[in-house]
C-alpha cells in the first residue's frame, strides 16, 4: 500500500505527457492533411462513379461531379477558394486531438499493465500480438470519446456550396432537431467495426516496423546499445503502418461516411442525394453499394485516403514521440 501512493502522482503525470502529447500530434496532424480528407470525403460520399472507367455505368446514376484526385482539387479550389480544402477542420481537430489524446494515453495505459512498466522501452519487448489488442482497444475508447465531432467533420466537409450550415453550431443544432441525439452517433457501429481492426493494425504494425528498424540499427552498427530510431526511420515507419491499415479498412469507412450524412440536403451539382433511412445497417450498407455502383463503390477515395492516411500517420507518430519525450523530460517523467 505504501509503495503505491508515491507512485500515483508519476502516474497522474504520465498521463497528462500522453494526454498532451496526443492531442498536439493529432492536432498538427490533422491540420497539415485536411485538403486530402476533404477531397476523400467528397469521394466517398458520392453515389455517382469517382473513377472515368466507372462512367460507363451511366445507367445507374448521372454525371459525376468528381471523377479524379485532380480534377477534385481543380474544382474546390475554382468553387470554394483554397477555404474549402479546410472546411470542417474546427470540428475535425474539435474531433482528432480528444481522439490521439485518449488513443494514446488508454493505449500507454494498457502497454504499462501488461508490461509492468511506464517505461516505453519496456513496452518494445511486448508480445506484438499485445500491440495489436491494445491498438484496437484504444482505438474503440477514443472514437466513443469524440464521434459526435467526426460526424460534424463529415457534414461540413461534404456539404459543398452554396452551404447548408455555416458553422459548426447550426449543423450540431439542427441532427438534434431532427435526428436526436442519437444521430450525433449515427453510423457508429460501422466505425467501431472498422475502428478495430484498423487501429490494431496502425498501432501494431507500428511497433512491428519500429522494432525491425531497430533491429536493423543493431546490425548495422554492430552494437545493442545503439539502436534507437531515427526521425525519418519512426516516419518511414509511421507512414508504412497508416498505409496498411487505412487500405485493409477502407470499405467500412464509406459505409460509415454514406450514415453520416444521410438526409443532408446538398446542391444537385454533387449527385444523388442520400435519404433518411436509405440504408438498413452496416450489412445492407455494403450489399447496396455493391449491387448499385460495383465492388468499386467500397473504394471511392481510396487513392487521396492513402496519401492523407500515409503522412498522417507518420506525422501523428513522429510528433507523439518527440513531443511526448520533451514534455516528459520537462516534467521530470519516465
Amino acid at each position: 500500500m505504501g509503495a503505491s501512493a508515491p507512485e500515483e502522482p508519476s502516474q497522474m503525470r504520465r498521463a497528462l505527457v500522453d494526454t498532451l502529447a496526443g492531442a498536439i500530434s493529432g492536432g498538427i496532424s490533422r491540420t497539415v492533411t485536411s485538403p486530402l480528407d476533404v477531397i476523400k470525403i467528397r469521394f466517398q460520399v458520392q453515389l455517382e462513379p469517382t473513377t472515368s472507367w466507372g462512367l460507363l455505368r451511366k445507367d445507374v446514376y448521372g454525371p459525376s461531379k468528381y471523377t479524379g484526385l485532380l480534377q477534385a482539387t481543380k474544382d474546390i479550389l475554382r468553387e470554394e477558394g483554397l477555404p474549402g480544402f479546410w472546411r470542417g477542420n474546427v470540428p475535425a481537430l474539435f474531433m482528432y486531438m480528444p481522439y490521439t489524446a485518449i488513443q494514446f494515453t488508454v493505449l500507454h495505459k494498457l502497454k504499462t499493465f501488461a508490461s509492468g512498466s511506464s517505461r516505453t522501452e519496456d513496452h518494445l519487448h511486448l508480445s506484438p500480438y499485445l500491440s495489436y489488442v491494445s491498438g484496437a482497444i484504444a482505438g474503440c475508447a477514443a472514437t466513443v470519446g469524440s464521434y459526435p465531432f467526426d460526424l460534424l467533420r463529415t457534414i461540413l466537409a461534404s456539404q459543398g456550396e452554396p452551404k447548408v450550415y455555416p458553422n459548426m453550431r447550426s449543423a450540431l443544432f439542427d441532427i438534434i432537431q431532427t435526428r436526436g441525439v442519437r444521430g450525433l452517433y449515427a453510423g457508429l457501429t460501422p466505425t467501431l467495426v472498422e475502428i478495430i481492426p484498423y487501429a490494431g493494425l496502425q498501432f501494431g504494425s507500428y511497433d512491428t516496423f519500429k522494432r525491425s528498424m531497430m533491429s536493423w540499427n543493431r546490425y548495422r552498427h554492430g552494437s545493442e546499445e545503439d539502436d534507437s530510431a531515427s526521425s525519418f526511420q519512426l516516419f518511414l515507419c509511421g507512414f508504412a503502418a497508416g498505409t496498411f491499415s487505412k487500405a485493409a479498412c477502407h470499405p467500412l469507412d464509406v459505409v460509415k461516411k454514406r450514415f453520416q450524412i444521410e438526409g443532408l440536403k446538398r446542391h444537385p451539382r454533387y449527385g444523388a442525394r442520400i435519404e433518411s433511412s436509405t440504408y438498413k445497417g452496416m450489412y445492407h450498407a455494403l450489399k447496396e453499394i455493391v449491387v448499385k455502383e460495383g465492388f468499386g463503390g467500397l473504394y471511392k477515395g481510396l487513392f487521396p485516403s492513402v496519401v492523407k492516411s500515409a503522412p498522417a500517420g507518420a506525422v501523428t507518430f513522429v510528433a507523439y514521440e518527440y513531443i511526448s519525450d520533451w514534455i516528459a523530460s520537462k516534467a521530470g517523467v519516465e
